[in-house]
């Protein structure tokens, strides 16, 4: 019965932890040719494999980066952070700007069409336009 009870109640708290989740959209500006992107795409990009657009990055540690990374390139953002530490030291690329929530990139995208970044879809406003929609 114990053991019933404690599974009951990790379940309700798993199930109550998964709303809070931010549903993470990928954003450009509303001038740019791109009006919808594939996951592989938008991973190409964050990955330094693509020099399409220049991603723009939340901050170290934010909880939506690293749900954006699992979602999109299916790794930790500390692996990814490891190769384009990789990418800069050999010259190929140069590290993504990061920028404070999801406010900030979002001023950052619509000011610059060149830009591609992610925020929370909450926060979605026609200043930028989502692209991709990571789940």
């Amino acid at each position: 019965m114990k053991q019933v009870l404690k599974a009951s109640v990790a379940a309700l708290a798993l199930a109550l932890a998964l709303p809070a989740m931010a549903e993470v959209v990928v954003i450009v500006n509303p001038k740019a040719g791109e009006s919808a992107m594939s996951k592989d795409q938008v991973s190409q990009i964050f990955l330094g494999k693509s020099s399409a657009l220049t991603p723009v990055d939340q901050a170290e540690g934010a909880a939506i980066r690293s749900e954006f990374y699992k979602k999109v390139t299916d790794r930790e953002p500390s692996q990814v952070k490891s190769l384009w530490s990789k990418l800069v030291f050999t010259g190929k690329a140069t590290m993504p700007k990061e920028f404070g929530d999801s406010a900030a990139v979002k001023k950052a995208v619509a000011a610059d069409p060149k830009l591609i970044g992610y925020i929370e879809k909450s926060a979605l406003d026609s200043s930028v336009k989502a692209v991709h929609t990571a789940q």
